[in-house]
């Protein structure tokens, strides 16, 4: 499995420049700590979403816990993620957030879609760069 080619630093400045897991569209992320609460900040066209910074450090120990790929899955807010899912997971009431990762009210999908390749840039996470179907699992 290849790993994904990365630029940028993470920050605000220098962002970094990924795809999508199957390699189908290009966003960016940063961390940053200085909102309330501290983000993810994913910007994808126009679009800015933005994902508690928990997830990072939430997503991964999940992960190891499992101990096994698990689907990535990816979904709008408004549509049901599949159970079992990385996506399904971002927003489920048994996550230590006790609901959504995602911070604003009609965008806070996509979890399973733009979280897993920073948890990749990170050495956290493999993550499967298939068109369809693609898993992770913590490293």
């Amino acid at each position: 499995m290849a790993k994904m080619t990365v630029n940028g630093k993470g920050t605000k400045e220098q962002p970094w420049v990924l795809k999508t897991p199957p390699g189908t569209s290009e966003f960016t992320m940063y961390r940053d700590e200085t909102l309330d609460p501290p983000a993810l900040v994913c910007t994808v066209g126009t679009t800015v979403l933005r994902y508690d910074l928990r997830c990072i450090n939430d997503l991964h120990a999940m992960l190891k816990k499992h101990g096994d790929w698990m689907l990535l899955g990816s979904a709008d807010e408004q549509k049901p993620a599949a159970e079992g899912t990385v996506e399904a997971w971002g927003r489920s009431e048994s996550n230590p957030m006790g609901g959504w990762y995602g911070l604003k009210k009609g965008l806070r999908g996509r979890f399973g879609m733009y979280v897993p390749p920073v948890l990749e840039v990170l050495g956290l996470a493999e993550v499967e760069h298939n068109p369809k179907n693609n898993r992770m699992r913590a490293i």
